[in-house]
């Protein structure tokens, strides 16, 4: 049979033929004198195999390693690591839903609703009329994205009543110095206060993933300074 006929035959394009041919999926049939192929009922049946372990979900290397054995070891190895990958993905999946019902069954969606629950409860306890605590906002919902649900574990002593006052007004202090200088001299005592403010893990996050200060330039100089003063004074504190 032509390459057309045996395309037809098992569902897939003359161009899908040639493909194979060119990875070495499928053994290309000499030329006859006339110039065309001429493929035989043994390579519908590879072409047809490949077809259906490519519906399978196995990617065009696999398959020729499976092609390669012919006692199906590989193919069955191959076959195990795909049931599995499958099952993780099915599990991503109904934890996505998971978080989708939560949100539906929320009748009062707002920005911070793409957030975890407890990210939400969060950053539900930041001052309103801040604008220092509406990008710290958009701040920590980003890192949860990045760091994973642990993050906001890490936030929750923040949201306990006397903390939060705490967090409030340190808030406040940098919106006061939204438009002042690096070598105000605020800075120090709102930097301690947020030391002392800090949870341990917290502490501990900031000075391993936030030594590159790329965060920081978003906020004004006397901001950025605040910040670069805590991480200094987190990493020269005794372990």
């Amino acid at each position: 049979m032509r390459i057309g006929e045996l395309a037809a035959l098992v569902g897939v394009s003359t161009r899908t033929v040639r493909h194979y041919h060119h990875l070495g999926l499928l053994p290309e049939p000499e030329r006859l004198a006339n110039g065309y192929r001429e493929y035989r009922l043994r390579d519908a049946v590879v072409l047809a195999r490949v077809r259906r372990l490519a519906e399978l979900g196995l990617t065009l290397d696999e398959i020729k390693d499976v092609l390669a054995d012919e006692q199906g070891r590989e193919l069955r190895e191959i076959l195990a690591e795909l049931d599995a990958d499958l099952a993780r993905q099915q599990e991503t999946i109904r934890m996505r839903r998971a978080r989708l019902a939560l949100l539906l069954a929320n009748t009062e969606l707002d920005a911070d609703s793409a957030v975890s629950p407890e990210m939400a409860d969060v950053l539900r306890g930041l001052p309103g009329d801040s604008r220092f605590a509406d990008a710290d906002r958009e701040m920590l919902a980003l890192v949860e994205t990045a760091a994973g649900p642990g993050f906001a574990a890490m936030l929750r002593p923040l949201a306990e009543p006397g903390a939060a006052a705490r967090a409030q007004r340190i808030y406040a202090r940098l919106d006061e110095i939204a438009d002042a200088t690096p070598d105000d001299p605020r800075i120090a005592g709102i930097a301690k206060d947020i030391v002392d403010l800090l949870p341990e893990d917290l502490a501990s996050l900031m000075v391993t993933e936030g030594a590159s200060g790329e965060w920081l330039d978003e906020m004004s100089p006397a901001q950025a300074e605040v910040f670069r003063l805590v991480l200094k004074m987190l990493q020269d504190r005794p372990c």
